[in-house]
């Protein structure tokens, strides 16, 4: 058996801690068994590697999330990466192309997806474990996993099994339906007349299956052709393209705690802290949340059932039940304001465009002990580099030196450089160039190890 998170989203519905660059499953606002605040992604991984299922785990993400994923979890993890964003169903192809060419998996194999932001007890992934015999035992194309719900709601989509079906001793059902989001008295009839169950987005399917619905559409089963034709497929979720069209799909209920933690009202409930980061919250403001990324404190005095999330992108206060709209609401023009990279992280301070097309930006900086950037050079761009923390090994152009607390460094255009931290290294730099300078960016090496060979003058 293959088991396959699938981390994806652009951060819309938790701004502006989350964005285009971080999403969700990377904010650290849980909480581990030590009291060590923890992302989503960390906790489900941890609870993977505790059930025993890491040797066989894998992460399907995009291009832009590579970085943040080895940075919170280990370069250890295999990751299935995707060129671009292009829904499930095509996250789920790709998958299966992977395994199938480069993991040599049969076609026998059993693949369960699930997301990887779930909030569940760990035995949770006991009944993931169950999805391989449930499928042999029934011969049934897909294999889901159902939550009996707790209350009516109108936020999650809703698996109907068969009437004449009661549960077997495998504890699996017919399905007979899917209902997407209904209202709230829909809801309430579903679970009472059919003991509907809250589609959690969990699966299996034998590697087979799937295999032959890319053959049916005419797509590469090997992953790095499938990968060139990527930008092709169609931007449409799975359960549409093939959970809805499949005849003969089961459901093993699972009767346990399960929460999606997609808005700020679901993820505040279980947050083991009210208040992260600089700031106060009044005695009297109950149920009320302070989330504060940046150096400034923030008070809040009498205000009961609102969120307040703070971070460079910008500020939100919002009722908790109005906190869903926020996607709505907020201009995405604005690029990433805070980044998490392999070697550490960026921030920017400060962004400025001037009438002569000059743009200049502030950045704070921060490099991982043992960690280095890339060999790069900019082809339009200058930087000031004043390190205000740690000690490291610079080079540029081949020429090495070591760097410290206060010392300054010029890097003009077209100028080779790269920088590894011996301890923890902080950096505020400031760039000044034309136009938009990502797409100038020439990197060379990407290690220390590459950079010290190549370089003849170390």
């Amino acid at each position: 058996m293959k088991l396959v998170l699938l981390s994806g989203g652009s951060g819309k519905r938790l701004w502006p801690l989350s964005n285009d660059a971080r999403s969700k499953q990377f904010l650290k606002v849980l909480e581990d068994e030590r009291h060590q605040l923890v992302s989503m992604v960390q906790r489900v991984w941890g609870q993977i590697t505790e059930r025993g299922l890491g040797d066989i785990s894998f992460i399907a993400t995009g291009k832009s999330q590579m970085e943040m994923m080895h940075n919170q979890i280990g370069r250890h993890v295999p990751l299935i990466i995707e060129p671009e964003r292009r829904d499930t169903f095509a996250a789920i192809a790709l998958t299966a192309a992977y395994l199938y060419s480069e993991q040599e998996a049969g076609l026998d194999e059993v693949i369960a997806i699930l997301p990887v932001d779930p909030y569940v007890e760990g035995r949770f992934f006991d009944e993931v474990k169950q999805l391989e015999a449930v499928l042999n035992d029934s011969g049934a194309n897909l294999a889901l996993i159902g939550v009996k719900p707790t209350y009516p709601s109108s936020k999650y989509g809703y698996i109907v099994p068969s009437a004449s079906g009661r549960q077997n001793d495998s504890g699996y059902r017919q399905v007979n339906r899917f209902e997407e989001k209904p209202s709230e008295e829909r809801a309430g009839r579903l679970i009472e007349q059919y003991d509907a169950l809250w589609n959690c987005g969990v699966f299996a399917f034998k590697l087979g299956f799937l295999i032959g619905i890319l053959e049916q559409k005419g797509l590469p089963l090997h992953y790095k052709e499938l990968v060139r034709q990527y930008h092709t497929l169609p931007k449409v979720s799975f359960d549409y393209e093939v959970v809805e069209r499949t005849e003969h799909i089961v459901v093993r209920p699972y009767e346990g705690y399960w929460k999606d933690l997609g808005t700020w009202n679901t993820l505040t409930e279980e947050m083991g802290n009210r208040l992260i980061g600089k700031g106060m919250i009044s005695e009297d403001s109950v149920n009320t949340h302070l989330i504060n990324e940046i150096d400034i404190p923030v008070s809040i005095l009498g205000l009961s059932n609102v969120v307040v999330a703070v971070s460079p992108d910008g500020i939100l206060v919002a009722d908790k039940s109005a906190s869903p709209r926020v996607k709505d609401f907020i201009n995405y023009n604005q690029g990433p304001m805070f980044e998490e990279r392999s070697w550490g992280w960026a921030r920017i301070l400060d962004d400025q465009r001037y009438d002569d097309g000059r743009l200049v930006v502030t950045k704070r900086v921060g490099i991982l002990q043992g960690r280095n950037i890339s060999y790069q050079l900019h082809i339009n761009r200058e930087e000031v580099w004043t390190i205000v923390k740690g000690e490291g090994e610079f080079i540029q152009n081949g020429n090495y030196m070591r760097v410290k607390a206060g010392n300054v460094l010029h890097i003009p255009m077209k100028t080779l450089h790269s920088i590894r931290a011996e301890s923890e290294l902080e950096i505020i730099i400031v760039q000044s160039g034309n136009g938009d300078e990502d797409s100038r960016l020439v990197e060379l090496y990407n290690t220390w190890e590459e950079v010290e060979e190549h370089c003849t003058n170390m």
